[in-house]
């Protein structure tokens, strides 16, 4: 059995993860807010990936089209109503909708790996050139401009439930975004944990024999998929107010290949490695986009080349197995040295 099998089975490192939390409570006194607050964003997106890739073996190769749509459904809600809670709420809905569709199609219809990723892939393609191409007064929903290339800038951003005029920004935002992650993530131990996320597990392991077993493999993988898709929306939607701008770049490839990226270098089968790797390669894409001496999507593909050949299992999953590796051996040490001990006090009794 593999380490991600033995580190995947839903059970929380409790003092783990109060550290994580108390860290992150403390780390604005530390370091930049913003910076912060966009690498614990694309933590949460690269979470909602590893979830479905590392336990359930579902790629996704446009897994930013639910970002995408996050962001653009709260962006669009978010001016014609002019309150954000509601917004909020279809931000993770309509990207969870698509997904159960689309999920539905590929997993009933028995789609391929290969196919499969073609499909996901496809539907990020089709959305971008659609929103790339809604310029003019024509594409509007109500009182909400689509913009084209240019986006929708200035709409109103995340707000206290109820009262449009306290917006939620900067070190607030931070705390909202840091809050999402730690229940997305508690969200996806508790399925990890249950006889679903077991079932999820045993599909990735072997599919048919899970099905000989009585389990429908297309239902749990719709289900998973569509769970991931929210997730995915909810870090789109996040997005969205952090960045007071949405445009087409959300939907693009390179969306979709850094969160393929950020969770193959962390590790999967494990939901602290894409969130350690979404902040690791996020900290480097933001100072290399500080210079134009070297271009970060090079740089990113070269670490990821570096980490499949070196570390294939990803940097986490890797760490596990060698402290699991010197606990074992410091254990048979331990046992060896009491052995001798007691040989030694035999030796000496006799």
């Amino acid at each position: 059995m593999s380490i991600s099998s033995n580190f995947g089975t839903g059970r929380t490192n409790w003092l783990g993860f109060a550290l994580a939390t108390l860290g992150l409570l403390v780390a604005p006194a530390v370091f930049d807010v913003n910076t912060m607050t966009v690498l614990l964003i694309w933590s949460l997106f690269a979470l909602s990936l590893g979830l479905m890739w590392g336990y359930a073996g579902i790629l996704s190769f446009g897994h930013a089209a639910y970002f995408g749509l996050g962001a653009y459904t709260f962006a669009v809600a978010s001016m014609n109503i002019g309150e954000s809670t509601v917004p909020l709420l279809l931000a993770m809905l309509i990207p969870a909708l698509l997904a159960a569709v689309i999920g539905a199609m590929m997993f009933y219809g028995r789609i391929s790996d290969v196919y499969m990723g073609v499909i996901t892939l496809v539907v990020t393609l089709i959305m971008f050139k659609f929103i790339n191409s809604t310029a003019g007064d024509a594409y509007r929903i109500g009182d909400a401009r689509l913009g084209g290339f240019n986006g929708i800038p200035a709409f109103p951003v995340l707000n206290v439930p109820g009262d449009p005029e306290l917006q939620i920004y900067g070190i607030g935002l931070y705390y909202v975004v840091a809050a999402a992650l730690l229940l997305c993530y508690l969200l996806c131990r508790w399925v990890l944990a249950s006889w679903f996320g077991r079932v999820l597990i045993g599909i990735r392991e072997n599919e048919a024999r899970v099905e000989l077993l009585g389990y429908s493999a297309p239902l749990y993988k719709t289900a998973v998929f569509t769970l991931c898709a929210a997730m995915a929306g909810l870090a789109g939607c996040l997005f969205a107010s952090w960045a007071e701008i949405v445009t087409p770049g959300l939907f693009s490839l390179g969306q979709s290949a850094e969160v393929i990226i950020f969770t193959i270098v962390g590790g999967l089968g494990t939901l602290v490695g894409p969130i350690l790797g979404a902040i690791g390669l996020g900290m480097l894409k933001l100072l290399l986009g500080e210079q134009t001496l070297i271009d970060n999507s090079l740089l990113l593909g070269a670490i990821l080349v570096l980490v499949v050949l070196l570390l294939p299992s990803g940097i986490v999953p890797t760490f596990l197995r060698w402290r699991q590796r010197r606990g074992a051996m410091l254990a048979a040490r331990s046992k060896a040295g009491s052995a001798r001990r007691r040989r030694r006090s035999q030796g000496e009794g006799a």
